[in-house]
């Protein structure tokens, strides 16, 4: 089903593209479109991951180097049935997670040296267990290519406005007013954030409740979750943007003053995910512990990179 999702994904944003290409440039213009489509396709398949990663300076780590965080991936990957991703850490004070890759074969789970500082040892497992979710589910791959897929839009939008704005877009087949080229420079971004919502705020409580299930403690996420909400906020995480946003367990620019962000939220409240896994507490028969051992690392691998 997830593997159906990603093609009408691929197939509606291409399809995007074309009809673009057609209007400023005609049947050149369309056919231009539909070849960078296919590149970025290509490109969103098999190299998005490593783009996002690189994008937020994440450093690859092992059992040497971060063995408590290594561990409790182990453990996961082996309870949830699915191969050990590679796992990175980012050099951000902000706390936050993401899991990227086209498949559980080719995942990765990055979290930030701030998540590691702030949450106990129970509390990472839950963000762990909610990012596995999202690579058993097939959630990783359909979020990289959105992030693509929405920088690329973005770019677009931004050259509209330049051609708009210079009076360019007309050419003897296709002939792109101005007008409506600036018209479309507003709208595709909101188009870009309406992806982006679409294939993460139902996915989010999905990747919760399949977290609570795996750890078997609801009450390990929701801790978690309050953590990272009120943290985020008076530490935004510096490299974020718009196109990646909701790749993240907790949104990263809910510490930045950008009211785009605010109005087209790519996740849905920290209340109303607490709420959702407190229903769930009575089915898993989970209760509440104490431990308050932070998940230790190498700090000066990650900062030497």
């Amino acid at each position: 089903m997830e593997q159906v999702k990603t093609v009408g994904l691929l197939t509606f944003l291409t399809i995007m593209f074309v009809m673009i290409g057609s209007y400023f440039g005609g049947q050149n213009g369309m056919m231009i479109a539909l070849l960078m489509a296919g590149v970025m396709n290509f490109y969103a398949y098999f190299y998005s991951d490593k783009m996002v990663l690189a994008h937020y300076n994440a450093v690859e780590v092992d059992r040497v180097h971060a063995s408590g965080l290594f561990d409790i991936v182990e453990r996961l990957t082996a309870k949830a049935g699915i191969p050990m991703p590679r796992i990175y850490i980012i050099p951000e004070q902000s706390p936050n997670a993401f899991a990227t890759g086209r498949n559980p074969e080719h995942a990765a789970v990055a979290v930030t040296e701030g998540l590691l500082e702030l949450l106990n040892e129970e509390e990472v497992e839950a963000v762990i267990a909610h990012e596995l979710s999202h690579v058993r589910h097939y959630d990783i791959l359909i979020g990289t290519i959105a992030a693509t897929f929405a920088g690329a839009i973005s770019f677009i939008a931004n050259m509209m406005q330049w051609g708009a704005f210079f009076g360019g877009g007309r050419d003897r087949e296709g002939g792109g007013n101005p007008i409506v080229m600036l018209l479309l420079a507003i709208v595709l971004p909101i188009a870009a954030m309406i992806i982006q919502m679409s294939v993460s705020r139902s996915r989010e409580y999905l990747a919760d409740e399949g977290a609570a299930r795996l750890t078997g403690h609801p009450e390990w996420l929701q801790s978690a979750l309050l953590k990272l909400e009120n943290y985020a906020k008076g530490i935004p995480l510096q490299q974020a943007d718009t196109t990646t946003a909701h790749m993240f367990i907790i949104n990263p620019l809910s510490g930045k003053n950008i009211s785009m962000a605010d109005l087209f939220r790519t996740h849905p409240s920290t209340e109303e995910r607490i709420a959702r896994l407190e229903e769930l507490k009575s089915e898993l028969g989970s209760f509440s512990s104490t431990n308050s051992n932070n998940i230790k690392y190498d700090r000066r691998f990650v900062r030497k990179y």
